[in-house]
């Protein structure tokens, strides 16, 4: 394709995805924050079921790193009255906690007494 034939394809594929961002947004199925888009079905599944349809949707769980990340998890946690899983482990080391992906956390917001594992994290 010409330079401009490229740029108009490229134009309308960022229309196509912003009303498809928009639809979703009035639905309440996604939130963003920092760049980032954050989605939910609804539905629930164990973490390993989560994990793995993130990753057939082209994503991953969320790994809040940012205050208002955290915050547009807890839009979508409170949109369906239900816990989220997150994209956060226990290390080998006790109550040291990192990403699926093993980096190690710069931003945690837990409750007091916390993680215990109880779901009230």
């Amino acid at each position: 394709l010409a330079d401009n034939e490229m740029e108009d394809v490229i134009l309308q594929l960022d229309h196509r995805i912003s009303r498809l961002e928009g639809a979703l947004r009035l639905e309440e199925k996604i939130t963003a924050s920092g760049g980032k888009i954050f989605a939910a079905s609804g539905k629930r599944a164990d973490f390993h079921a989560a994990v793995q349809a993130c990753k057939e949707a082209g994503g991953a769980v969320a790994t809040p790193r940012t205050a208002g990340e955290n915050a547009a998890v807890r839009r979508l946690v409170k949109r369906y009255n239900a816990f989220a899983y997150l994209g956060i482990r226990e290390s080998l080391i006790p109550g040291e906690f990192r990403s699926l992906g093993g980096a190690k956390l710069n931003y945690t917001h837990w409750h007091a007494r916390e993680p215990s594992g109880k779901g009230e994290e």
